[in-house]
Order: structure tokens, then sequence, then C-alpha cells
């Protein structure tokens, strides 16, 4: 996508919709552990404010992330889940329980917490990155055929 999308009105309404779609899927991310939304939800509304971004400005907006890093970020977040995982099956427990993680300085119902908001963080950096990597991809297929 080279061109611009868009005029005027579409661009401020979009600059003004994507610092609060990114702060909402802050909110959503850290209240996952007691209400509903979680890492994916956050992730899809984090990816819509790249996606609003690169649509409005084409190549030249601000916060363009290739493919390739995409895709690798993406596999980064989803060892961060299995790692949260590993942390509680290497010191005695079940996998996911997040009873046994090693760290035993907090309690058990901060073990919880810790441990849902560590999986909902790997999870939404894979879901957003996931969203932006199928964009680029579609992006890189339509500048191919512009070359035809």
């Amino acid at each position: 996508m080279r061109k611009k999308f868009g005029g005027i009105v579409l661009d401020v309404s979009i600059r003004m919709i994507i610092p609060f779609s990114m702060m909402y899927a802050v909110y959503v991310l850290a209240a996952g552990e007691s209400s509903p939304g979680g890492g994916f939800q956050a992730g899809a509304v984090l990816a819509l404010g790249i996606v609003f971004a690169r649509l409005l400005k084409g190549k030249d907006a601000s916060f363009v992330i290739p493919g390739r890093i995409a895709v690798a970020v993406a596999g980064i977040g989803a060892f961060f889940y299995v790692f949260t995982g590993w942390l509680s099956l290497f010191h005695g427990g079940y996998f996911l329980e997040y009873g046994e993680m090693p760290f035993g300085f907090l309690e058990y119902g901060q073990l919880h917490a810790l441990g849902i908001f560590l999986i909902e963080s790997g999870v939404t950096v894979c879901v957003m990155l996931t969203i932006v990597a199928i964009m680029e991809a579609l992006l890189k297929r339509e500048d191919f055929e512009d070359h035809d």
C-alpha cells in the first residue's frame, strides 16, 4: 500500500481513535483476570491501532512492523505463554499450576494473578503481531500485483 487512503476527516478521526483504542486494549489486558476479555481481545484491539495507522498513512506510517519481524515476535509471545507453564512444571507442579510458580515471596492469590497476567501478555503479543503479519503479507501481495 503505497498511497494514502481517505481524506482530512478520516485522518483526524483515526488520529483521535488510535490512542483511545490502545488505552482500552491495555485496560482489557490488565482486567482480563477478573472480567471478560484478556489476551486475545487486547491483542486484536492493539493490532487495530496499527492497522488503522497503516491504512491511513501507507508506508509513511510511523509504526510499521515488517512481516518477518512480526512473525518472530509473535513466536516470542507464544514462547512466553509456554515458559509460564514451564515455571510451575519445573518447580514441582503441573503445567500452568500457578500456585507452584517459583516466587515464594508471593501468596497463592498473587501467584495466580501473576500467572494469568503472564499468560495473557504472551497471548496479547502473539495475537497482535499475527494480525500485523497477516496485514503485511496482504499488503506485500498487493504491491507485488501492482508491478505486473
